[in-house]
Formats: C-alpha cells, sequence, structure tokens
C-alpha cells in the first residue's frame, strides 16, 4: 500500500505493539501512540530498521486535547490516514463492588472516550483516503462478570460505537470493524499470574496453565496473533467487511 499511513494506540507494549510491527509490512508509514515514549521509540527502532517512516507521539488519549494532536501531528507529517488501530485503553480488573467511581471513569475515559474522540478528530482524513478503523474490545463484552464489572461493560460500549461509526461510514467510505481478543499473555498478565501465583504458593508455571484450564481452552494466545486480524480487516481483502465484531479467543466464548 505505498504511501499508506497508519495510526496504532497503545503502540508501547502489548498487542499494540505488535500490531505495529506487523503493519510494517504492509504501510509506507506509521504513527506510535502511547504514553510512555522510551517504549514508544524502541519500538519505533524495530519498524526504522525495515524501511518504513515512524512518528512517535508520547499522549494520554484520556485527554480532551490528546486526539485532535495527534491527527494534526500526522497530517503534518504524512499528509493521510489510511488506517487507525484503537487499541490503547488497560482497564483495572476490579470486583464491581470495590471499584470507585475514579477508577470506572478512568476506564471509560480512555478506552472508550479515547478512542470515540480519536476516531472523529481523524474521520475527514478516513473518509478522505477511504480508510479503515479498528477499536479493540475484549471478550468479556459478551461474558460480563463482577470481578471484571468495567472491562465488561466497556468493552460492550466499544462493539456498539464501532457499529455506529460503521453506519456512518458505509455513506463516508470508511471501514469500520472491532476485534473481541481472549485472554493474551501480554507483559501486562505475566505481572498478574506471578502475583497471583506468589499470593497462592503457585508456581508461575502452575498457574500459567491454571487459567486456560479454568477458561475452557488450550493456552493463551499471543499478540501477535491478534496483530495479524487486525492487519487482514485494514488490508484491500476485508474491504467489504464492515460492521463487524470479530472474535479471537482460543475457543473461550462457546454460545452460538
Amino acid at each position: 500500500m505505498t504511501n499508506s499511513v497508519a495510526i496504532v494506540t497503545g503502540a508501547s507494549q502489548g498487542i499494540g505493539r505488535a500490531t505495529a510491527l506487523r503493519l510494517a509490512r504492509d504501510f509506507a508509514a506509521l504513527v506510535l501512540v502511547a504514553r510512555n515514549l522510551d517504549s514508544l521509540e524502541a519500538t519505533a527502532r524495530e519498524i526504522e530498521a525495515e524501511g518504513r517512516e515512524v512518528l512517535t507521539i508520547a499522549a494520554d488519549l484520556a485527554d480532551l486535547a490528546a486526539p485532535a494532536i495527534v491527527v494534526e501531528q500526522t497530517l503534518a507529517r504524512f499528509g493521510r490516514i489510511d488506517a487507525l488501530l484503537n487499541i490503547a485503553g488497560a482497564v483495572p480488573q476490579i470486583d464491581l463492588f470495590d471499584m470507585t467511581d475514579e477508577q470506572w471513569d478512568a476506564g471509560f475515559a480512555l478506552k472508550l472516550h479515547g478512542a470515540r474522540r480519536l476516531t472523529i478528530a481523524a474521520w475527514p482524513a478516513l473518509k478522505e483516503c477511504k480508510g479503515s478503523v479498528v477499536l479493540i474490545s475484549g471478550n468479556s463484552a459478551q461474558m460480563p462478570k463482577a470481578p471484571y464489572a468495567a472491562v465488561g461493560t466497556i468493552n460492550a460500549a466499544i462493539v456498539a460505537l464501532a457499529r455506529a461509526f460503521a453506519d456512518r461510514g458505509i455513506a463516508d467510505g470508511v471501514q469500520v470493524n472491532s476485534v473481541l481478543p481472549g485472554p493474551v499473555m501480554t507483559r501486562r498478565r505475566r505481572s498478574y499470574l506471578q502475583r497471583w501465583a506468589s499470593l497462592h504458593g503457585m508456581s508461575v508455571e502452575e498457574a500459567t496453565l491454571k487459567f486456560p484450564q479454568d477458561a475452557g481452552i488450550a493456552r493463551y494466545g499471543e499478540p501477535e496473533e491478534i496483530a495479524e486480524l487486525m492487519a487482514f480487516l485494514v488490508s484491500p481483502g476485508a474491504r467489504w467487511m464492515t460492521g463487524s465484531t470479530l472474535r479471537m479467543d482460543g475457543g473461550e466464548v462457546k454460545t452460538i
């Protein structure tokens, strides 16, 4: 995709980083957005080694002004936006009755409202390029549980938001989809497993086997596997797919 430009949020680690590295095969330039500049620049160096142009923007997308700044800097550097992948937004896994209003609101501010504002800010450029948008949600959108109440509520809202954007995109020529990953082995999940194993007198290896078994799956997913799906959704081969919610979870959700 000659001269094409993709924005990837949450690109400093996990699925966001894996997606940025995967898209470097297909896009001429990438804009990497996250709060941690050092981690962003480490990812950027890997992409630049592949001969691609990279712009790194350290920004907290929960900040009301950040989405417009990301779009302005992208257009100033590259002049176009062909794809936007909204991946930023870790939400704390705290029981429904233990969450404070501040923790609840913080999850919505970044993962939902940050993606909403950034997509709206980028929409005119996406419309001009007939571009693509992906919003990342999660299995908890379809399996809300008390220990993950905020995660499930926010993820369900993201699916609804993606479909609303997709409806507008039919007239504007912008393709919009959402992705529901299951349990993926990210740095954050490794840290959680280490704490849980220590608390329950288990080895990390035992905990790593226990959780997938409890979820009814063979293993955790890898960020690179989700990245392949993200890359497909913004590729020419997926252009007729819009308003879809794609689940990639190793078979965790068993309902029809």
